[in-house]
């Protein structure tokens, strides 16, 4: 499950995503936010919820991806980041980002540039490798040449999730994981550029959902956020 919460370190950042939201809903037809990529149509910004936000260079880290290749943030400087913070144990909202990140890397096909897809696990009581790799494996992730689901000890998550802002309450190991969710958009220099607000829709039985054609135009949208990052 995913809750829009952060840490007092990006107060700011996120103060303009829900103060978006609140506003967007009042005002959808006619709400552009100054500082969005032009690429973007204000309808597609709109769904995402997207904002730019006060410079911040994103806080470095290195972890363990899927294959236990040991992975820093470094190592992508040059390229286009878009990152999100996931559960690998997650029925909820994660495997709609999951779904939204294999359209978008369909979108910008082979011959694109280099955008690096990324998440970083929220749940310490399934944070092995195997943890993440199968979560990959089980959500087409796998498809995406540039996916790391990255992982590691406990104190390491919990400060890389500090740095970046992103709350993390787990009761226990049985407890659903309450997270923020949003997605990170880095530029090639390592600053945070932009926050996009990850959303869905429950079923009558309760079950977590968003229509395909909402799917595809997420993936759409992250796409093109992507894509102007290389400008």
């Amino acid at each position: 499950m995913s809750l829009v919460a952060v840490t007092v370190a990006t107060t700011s950042l996120v103060i303009l995503v829900v103060n978006f939201r609140n506003h967007q809903t009042a005002s959808d037809h006619i709400l552009r936010v100054t500082g969005i990529p032009s690429i973007v149509p204000t309808s597609l910004a709109n769904l995402m919820g997207l904002t730019p936000v006060p410079p911040k260079l994103a806080a470095g880290f290195t972890l363990t991806d899927q294959r236990g290749h040991q992975v820093s943030l470094e190592e992508f400087r040059g390229h286009p980041i878009v990152l999100e913070f996931m559960d690998p144990h997650c029925t909820d909202i994660c495997p709609l980002v999951s779904s939204e990140f294999v359209d978008a890397n369909q979108d910008l096909g082979a011959t694109l540039p280099r955008v690096e897809f990324l998440a970083i696990n929220v749940n310490l009581h399934h944070a092995r490798v195997s943890d993440v790799a199968t979560f990959s494996k089980d959500h087409g992730l796998d498809s995406i040449h540039t996916w790391y689901f990255l992982t590691g000890p406990n104190e390491r998550l919990a400060s890389t999730w500090r740095n970046f802002g992103v709350t993390v309450v787990a009761p226990n190991a049985n407890a659903d994981v309450v997270h923020s969710s949003f997605i990170f958009f880095i530029d090639r220099q390592g600053w945070i550029r932009y926050l996009a607000n990850p959303t869905d829709e429950r079923s009558s039985t309760g079950r977590s959902f968003l229509p395909v054609n909402v799917l595809a135009e997420w993936g759409r949208g992250i796409e093109l956020v992507a894509k102007s990052l290389e400008r």
